[in-house]
């Protein structure tokens, strides 16, 4: 397969990263995405040293340091509101899609501390796991956020799709409603409680 940017980028993002892969973003210096490829790697020391190197001109990178030091078990400053909300979902969703279990471990040790700087963090965490259809993780999060966003409107429909997704239609229209109590015109509970009371 000949590589540009966009391919080696694919694969990485699609979980399918191969040594090609890598090796082009080592021959073309893309150090964001070569310090990605160690991470998965396991070569978490290679990976933060990358991070390192970019980490004042790449908001991603300076995420992805604290990253790999939360992984490498340091000292680590806290991730910033920002951080937490543009990088969390997607670095947790490539972990779990690698199968990096010990790191998603590693990572949701530090949900009551991002909850500290973010107060949707476990909201983030249940979506991630809900959209990997981890169902039982998800509503775990979720569950949780309900304890720092109870009237986001949003959570009570990520919860009534999860409790559809196990078959506990009833819960789900519970969710709804709740949804709607605090929002009425929240176009996605409207559309599910449409779709619920057609079944």
């Amino acid at each position: 397969m000949l590589y540009n940017y966009n391919k080696a980028k694919n694969k990485l993002l699609t979980f399918a990263l191969d040594d090609e892969c890598q090796s082009f973003f080592e021959k073309n210096n893309c150090i964001l995405e070569l310090a990605y490829c160690k991470l998965i790697k396991n070569l978490l020391t290679e990976s933060e040293i990358l991070f390192k190197q970019i980490e004042n001109t790449d908001p991603r990178a300076k995420w992805g340091k604290k990253l790999t030091g939360i992984l490498l078990e340091k000292p680590t400053p806290y991730p910033t509101y920002f951080e937490i909300r543009n990088f969390l979902e997607i670095d947790l969703n490539l972990l779990i899609n690698y199968q990096k279990g010990e790191y998603v471990e590693e990572l949701i040790k530090y949900a009551d501390i991002f909850s500290s700087v973010n107060p949707e963090t476990y909201k983030y965490l249940g979506r991630v796991f809900w959209n990997n259809e981890l169902y039982s993780y998800g509503k775990f999060f979720l569950e949780q956020a309900k304890n720092y966003l109870y009237t986001d409107p949003e959570l009570h429909v990520l919860l009534a799709n999860l409790h559809l997704a196990e078959g506990h239609e009833d819960k789900a229209i519970k969710s709804v409603n709740t949804c709607l109590e605090f929002l009425p015109h929240y176009y996605p509970a409207i559309a599910l409680k449409r779709k619920l009371m057609k079944n």
